[in-house]
């Protein structure tokens, strides 16, 4: 196996899980108070004024930083979001712990 197929092998099972932890982190340190200046939103780009997901970054920001308060208020489904983002992290980590056991377990190769 060369060199190229294990990166490749070690992007396709960890992606995700990388995904949403550098994302986690990247909102826990963001600063809450930061105009938005990059919106990659798909509706703004299309001129529409009304987006469901505006607020929801600046929501986990202001969760991470202690403020409930201006959570809730720059979106009310922020702090959901960050237990539904914490929990696929839980489930993917778990999944990869359990999958190494089970094959270590039966010699699976």
């Amino acid at each position: 196996m060369n060199t190229i197929t294990k990166l490749r092998l070690v992007f396709r099972h960890y992606f995700e899980l990388m995904f949403w932890i550098l994302s986690i982190v990247f909102l826990a340190l963001m600063s809450p108070g930061t105009a938005p200046h990059l919106s990659l939103c798909i509706f703004k780009f299309f001129g529409i004024t009304f987006c469901p997901g505006c607020g929801l970054g600046h929501s986990i920001s202001h969760f991470f930083h202690g403020n409930i308060q201006a959570s809730f208020s720059s979106h009310p489904l922020g702090i959901f979001a960050v237990i539904i983002i914490l929990f696929r992290i839980y489930k993917l980590l778990q999944n990869r712990i359990l999958s190494k056991k089970i094959k270590k377990n039966y010699a699976i190769r």
